[in-house]
């Protein structure tokens, strides 16, 4: 059994389009916020966070209204096709917006922009779940960790065409000295890579006839079904299957709880502590970024051979590892070190280990009409965790200090691993193929 590369980096597509999206919206909109329209930074940062409360409600929601849905165009693409079209309009509204009130200021056009931002986050939020859940709507689940390695690999890749694409457009040599930046072209790029992305993916990817495959393959090839039938012919999962999901579910928010305080608070915890400059920790975020992408692709293959959980637990490890480091590297230096460097490069392989194999976990546990509620499961769990963590992590850093940014994370991680011990299900089988053979990938 062999991924089709070829095709996962296609429906990868939808989700390198989000990543462009999401890369710009938390880099531009607080800029638009505080500079043009003055807002202080408890009101920005509550407009910000609107993006995670949205998304508690509808990834699942829509995750599992397209699980219902059945079109000659398929179960997701209706939704991604759509959710697209929609956000590529409503953004190209904000630096209109932005530029309209730099010229003339009116407290309208702050609501205006704001209405406009929530249909905006609305619209991005009913297709999220439906382009997650395509992979492994067409996947066999051996090879969901080898295939969400690709869609991880591929939303990097969107967010790294959008720094390319905004250091070009926005270089200090082009900005430095204006009163007011507009964001018309970068926006009318990002909306046009939206676009042609999902355009790409429609053209050449038949969702209801790799699902059909997918089917037959699966008829093919019996697994254990871990559903059961209740009294009234329903099926439900079992109480172990519940249980290691619930699980599960929890370590995906302790884990996000750690991982996201350090994305969070790192540039200012390393100005206080070690008097770093914004572009010394920017770069540390940036190799970790880099250690992620590059491990990818290598980590989906080892968990197709020891198995996600272990992998998982391994990351968990290795991230825990760090984050003490870190406190470590505080409690020794007051000044940078190089090793940061290193240490977030280790960051970056332990969160791929940890992210490609999460997600098909999640939904190997049930059946494969309800993957997409279940993706969207995944994510209500991740964003709540992503909701908290900076309140949290912030109220301590303000109350105890910067130095307790790293135990912190630390200690949720650990927390993670004990969870995850008591998943039972959701793993996958090692493979067992050896010699020129674990070499064959299929391309077509």
């Amino acid at each position: 059994m062999k991924l089709n590369y070829k095709r996962t980096f296609l429906i990868g597509l939808a989700f390198m389009s989000i990543c462009a999206f999401w890369q710009m919206y938390d880099n531009v909109i607080p800029l638009i916020l505080k500079k043009t329209f003055g807002l202080d930074s408890v009101v920005s940062g509550a407009i910000m966070a609107a993006d995670n409360v949205c998304a508690l409600f509808l990834l699942p929601l829509f995750g599992s209204i397209s699980d219902k849905t059945s079109t000659r165009f398929g179960r997701r693409m209706p939704f991604i096709m759509i959710g697209t079209a929609l956000a590529a309009v409503l953004m190209e509204f904000l630096p209109m917006l932005d530029n309209s009130y730099f010229v003339r200021p009116a407290q309208g056009k702050i609501v205006t922009f704001i209405v406009c931002l929530g249909a905006l986050l609305i619209s991005m939020g009913t297709y999220r779940s439906p382009a997650v859940a395509l992979m492994p709507d067409v996947t066999p689940k051996p090879l969901r960790s080898k295939a969400n390695a690709v869609i991880n690999l591929m939303g990097a890749v969107g967010g790294a065409i959008y720094l390319v694409i905004a250091g070009v457009l926005y270089s200090k040599s082009r900005t430095e000295g204006l009163a007011h930046v507009d964001y018309t072209n970068l926006f009318l790029i990002v909306g046009m890579l939206m676009v042609v992305s999902v355009l790409i993916l429609f053209f050449t990817t038949d969702e209801n006839k790799l699902h059909n495959e997918l089917l037959e393959y699966e008829k093919e090839h019996p697994e254990e079904d871990l559903a059961e039938t209740d009294g009234s012919g329903a099926e439900v999962l079992p109480k172990d299957v519940k249980r290691s999901l619930a699980f599960i579910l929890v370590s995906i928010s302790l884990w996000f709880i750690g991982y996201n305080a350090v994305t969070t608070w790192f540039t200012t915890y390393a100005s206080e502590m070690w008097g770093m400059a914004l572009g010394q920790s920017s770069t540390c975020l940036t190799i970790g970024t880099a250690g992620a992408i590059v491990s990818y692709i290598p980590i989906g293959m080892i968990a197709s051979r020891i198995g996600r959980k272990k992998t998982i637990i391994a990351g968990c490890t290795l991230l825990c590892l760090c984050f003490t480091s870190g406190f470590i590297v505080t409690m020794l230096t007051s000044e940078f070190s190089p090793a940061l460097y290193v240490m977030f490069a280790l960051v970056g392989l332990a969160w791929a280990a940890i992210n490609v194999n999460s997600l098909p976990m999640v939904v190997e546990m049930c059946k494969g009409s309800d993957i997409g509620k279940f993706t969207g499961y995944y994510y209500t769990f991740s964003m709540a965790a992503q909701v908290f963590t900076p309140i949290a992590s912030g109220w301590l850093i303000d109350h105890i200090g910067y130095k307790s940014l790293f135990p912190y994370s630390a200690l949720f991680v650990l927390a993670s691993i004990a969870t995850m011990t008591q998943v039972k299900h959701g793993d996958s089988r090692p493979d067992v193929v050896k010699g020129i053979e674990a070499l064959d990938v299929e391309m077509d």
